[in-house]
C-alpha cells in the first residue's frame, strides 16, 4: 500500500472512485445526521445498513477489481468449511494500475472503519447500545473488505515473488547449462 499522495497523475477511473467514495459517505453521513432530524430507529437502522451493504458490494465486486486489481469472495466446500479464495492481476497489470485511484482504495478503506470505530466508542460513552449494533454491522462490513484486500494484497506479492524467484532460477539455470555446453 502506498501512502503517499501521487502528485501529478490523474485518476484513471473517476466513476468508480466516485462510487467507491459515494456509498462510505452516504453512510456515515446518514447515520450521524439521521440523529439530528429523525427520531425512528428502524429507519436509522436500515437505511445505515442498506448503504453500508452497498458499499460493501461496491468495493468487493467493482472498485476493489477497478481501482486495485483484486478479488476476494468466500466460498463453502465439500465438508461445509468455509474457504477464502484471493484473485489479483497479473504482475504486469498490478505494475500498471493507477497510483492515485490505488491511494484513493487503501485511503477511504481504511478510514471508513476508524470512523466507524471512533462512532462504536460514542456509542459506548452515551450507552445506547441499539446504536451500537448499527455501527456494529456497519464496522464488520468494512473490516470484511479490509481483511478480504489485505489477505488478496499479501497473496498477489507472495505470488509475484514466486514469479520473480522461478524466472530467475530459470534464468541461472538456462546460462549455466549454457556455459557448460559450450565446454
Amino acid at each position: 500500500m502506498d501512502l503517499g499522495h501521487p502528485v501529478g497523475e490523474n485518476y484513471a477511473n473517476p466513476n468508480t472512485c466516485f462510487f467507491h467514495v459515494l456509498f462510505k459517505a452516504a453512510a456515515l453521513a446518514f447515520y450521524i445526521l439521521s440523529a439530528l432530524f429523525i427520531d425512528n430507529f428502524v429507519i436509522i437502522f436500515v437505511m445505515t445498513v442498506l448503504l453500508a451493504a452497498l458499499d460493501f458490494w461496491v468495493v468487493k465486486n467493482l472498485s476493489g477489481r477497478i481501482l486495485v486489481g483484486l478479488r476476494w469472495w468466500n466460498e463453502i466446500n465439500d465438508l461445509g468449511e468455509s474457504v477464502w479464495k484471493f484473485e489479483s492481476l497479473d504482475q504486469q497489470s498490478l505494475a500498471r494500475m493507477n497510483k492515485k485511484d490505488s491511494w484513493l482504495f487503501w485511503w477511504t478503506l481504511y478510514l471508513t472503519a476508524v470512523a466507524w470505530t471512533m462512532l462504536a466508542i460514542f456509542s459506548l460513552i452515551r450507552l445506547q447500545a441499539d446504536y451500537l449494533l448499527v455501527v456494529g454491522v456497519c464496522l464488520t462490513l468494512c473490516i470484511a473488505n479490509i481483511v478480504g484486500f489485505t489477505e488478496c494484497q499479501k497473496n498477489a506479492k507472495k505470488r509475484i515473488q514466486q514469479f520473480v524467484s522461478r524466472t530467475i532460477a530459470s534464468r541461472v539455470s538456462s546460462t549455466l547449462q549454457s556455459a557448460f555446453s559450450v565446454v
